[in-house]
């Protein structure tokens, strides 16, 4: 078995020992229980993507603004005035 060593507050320390106390498991099974329980909720959630991808439907959708809005910067010359 391999070796993690990670850092940790004084108040999560007391909250792992009291826990795994009264689990009756040690805090190294408890740590790694907790660790595989989050890598595989993590790898079974949707991934985000990016904005264009979480906005993808959004993009072109308002009807009758110029086409090169994103890109033209005369349409940014009187913002913030």
């Amino acid at each position: 078995m391999h070796v993690l060593t990670v850092k940790i507050s004084k108040q999560l320390e007391r909250e792992i020992d009291r826990t795994a106390r009264r689990e009756r498991i040690s805090k190294s099974e408890l740590a790694r229980r907790a660790m595989s329980q989050y890598v595989t909720r993590r790898d079974r959630s949707p991934k985000l993507g990016t904005p264009a991808d979480l906005a993808g439907d959004l993009i072109g959708s308002i009807r009758g603004t110029p086409p090169d809005l994103s890109s033209n910067r005369r349409y940014l010359e009187d913002l913030g005035r």
